[in-house]
């Protein structure tokens, strides 16, 4: 695909569409991009590889830029292997390009590649640049954003930041679908817990006179950008995205499922706010994660299952525990035919959370909806809305 940054920066970064899941774990419809990129100038720099998944056309789309030039600097901002798998392969094909990054990366990177590093780094720190010409890239550390290596670089002769995997998404670039979305669940779901550094990354950027931000997955973004920076802001602070409910059930046989849906018609009779729904066992986790942290409230509901809450459902809190859920309105509802200890499992979960306003009373059903129930599901509908 043919992407422009300038006559100087050059994209050659590749599409996966054969991909099944990203880290093996995130489902992605759309593929994904590995983006990596030239800055040509009296020195030659190159941003980043590729993972090994697409090695030889990234290898295509470097020496056709090249023309037969050499790079002078490989530029490591991150190196989990989606980013930096041909690292030794460039450090063998180009024996004078030096390789840069910062103490840690130099640290970790042994642990990955076998590479004799003699006279081969420049190691870099908060605020150092390296000058290439005209254009001059000055770095800023960017710990557990998402790993302690990373850092991201500022060109300034043409305001681009280089913004390792920040402001990246899920889906091959050309792929035509709102950003948000899957940039929201990409950045919860792999950046979720590392709110406060990412809150300390914006604060350097916002010192920055940034025109263009080139990130390692997802589109090039040149527009609007503090429509791309204030989600992030958002986002990092845990705040919430939208006012509504977002309503997350498991259900074995149909019954807790029966419920979930009557409380979604109930609560869509007394609000306009959004309100969406979704079983835990029938759709993507990493949705349900995103969908929590965009929604200012969040009903749960599930059965009991082995004496303790049925497993989606348990995965579904563990993820939500460890991605830093907080400051969100929960309601519970629980459901057991014999001895209900559903509702005691997710309560524990949301009391370790930070700033979970529980509502008071769990709704408890036994075996099947009755009418006692719906009643008591008002109760909740009125409740999570206050």
């Amino acid at each position: 695909m043919d992407v422009k940054i300038s006559d100087s920066i050059k994209y050659i970064g590749v599409d996966d569409k054969d991909i099944d899941l990203f880290e093996s774990q995130y489902v992605v419809p759309n593929g994904i991009a590995y983006n990596s990129y030239v800055i040509f100038d009296e020195k030659i720099a190159v941003m980043d590889t590729v993972d090994k998944r697409k090695t030889n056309e990234w290898l295509i789309n470097l020496e056709k830029t090249l023309d037969n030039n050499k790079p002078d600097y490989l530029v490591i901002s991150h190196l989990e292997p989606d980013h930096a798998s041909n690292i030794k392969l460039l450090a063998d094909k180009y024996p004078k390009m030096k390789l840069v990054g910062n103490v840690k990366t130099f640290n970790m990177l042994p642990q990955f590649f076998d590479i004799d590093l003699t006279d081969r780094t420049v190691v870099v720190k908060e605020g150092d640049t390296l000058e290439l010409g005209e254009h001059k890239l000055t770095f800023y550390m960017a710990p557990m954003v998402h790993w302690p290596e990373v850092m991201v670089s500022y060109e300034s002769k043409e305001k681009v930041l280089f913004s390792a995997d920040g402001f990246g998404k899920f889906g091959a670039l050309d792929t035509d679908e709102d950003w948000a979305c899957e940039a929201r669940r990409y950045y919860f779901n792999i950046c979720g817990k590392y709110g406060v550094q990412v809150q300390n990354l914006l604060k350097k950027a916002a010192t920055l006179d940034i025109k263009t931000i080139c990130p390692l997955h997802g589109p090039i973004l040149k527009k609007n950008l503090s429509y791309y920076i204030n989600l992030y802001d958002i986002w990092s602070k845990y705040e919430v995205e939208t006012d509504g409910v977002f309503i997350a059930y498991a259900s074995i046989h149909g019954n807790t499922k029966a419920v979930a849906e009557k409380l979604y018609e109930i609560l869509k009779s007394k609000t306009d706010l959004p309100v969406s729904i979704e079983d835990l066992s029938r759709s993507d986790l990493a949705e349900n994660i995103e969908d929590a942290f965009r929604y200012s409230k969040l009903v749960v509901a599930a059965p009991t299952y082995d004496g303790g809450i049925f497993p989606i459902a348990n995965d579904f809190l563990y993820h939500l525990e460890i991605k830093g859920y907080k400051n969100r309105k929960v309601g519970l509802i629980e459901n057991g035919s014999w001895a209900p200890m559903a509702g005691k499992v997710m309560k524990s979960y949301f009391e370790k959370m930070k700033n979970i306003t529980l509502v008071p009373d769990a709704v408890t059903i036994k075996s099947s909806m009755k009418e006692e129930n719906i009643a008591q599901l008002e109760k909740l509908a009125d409740e999570i809305l206050a």
